[in-house]
């Protein structure tokens, strides 16, 4: 095994917009959180959960993000993702709480992400991304 490593420098999110995300364990994921009656997990169950749904989510909204700049700038699409992209950062850059609502409060907000990355993607033309499939369009070499 080499002790070397390389540093990777993209700053404008290039290799991210190439990698498609699996949308399909996510949503059922999200299905399943919002599902919750009363669930007794323990509070690092909870955590982890909305750790992984805030990882997700980031995603997303880079995804969301990208397809906004390539809207025309007097489009009104684009001012409605961004200011869903202002809540989601809101969202975001709360502590996460190991309770039952930190967990479902951020699985409503990856589901509002994908809402407004379906439409996105509608409207630029992109296939949309039918529910459960694992695959999304590739977004690299897009207008920005």
């Amino acid at each position: 095994m080499s002790d070397t490593h390389t540093v990777l420098y993209d700053p404008h999110g290039l290799i991210e917009a190439e990698l498609p995300l699996d949308r399909a364990p996510y949503e059922a994921l999200v299905t399943a959180v919002l599902a919750w009656k009363n669930p007794h997990l323990q509070p690092r169950d909870y955590e982890q959960i909305a750790l992984q749904l805030t990882g997700h989510a980031r995603a997303l909204a880079a995804d969301v993000r990208r397809h906004a700049a390539a809207l025309p700038k007097n489009d009104g699409r684009g001012a409605l993702a961004e200011v869903i992209l202002r809540e989601a950062d809101g969202r975001l850059s709360a502590p996460l709480q190991g309770t039952a609502r930190c967990a479902q409060n951020r699985a409503r907000l990856v589901r509002a992400l994908y809402t407004r990355l379906d439409r996105l993607e509608a409207v630029l033309g992109h296939p949309a991304t039918a529910p459960g499939t694992q695959n999304r369009p590739n977004t690299a070499g897009q207008a920005r």
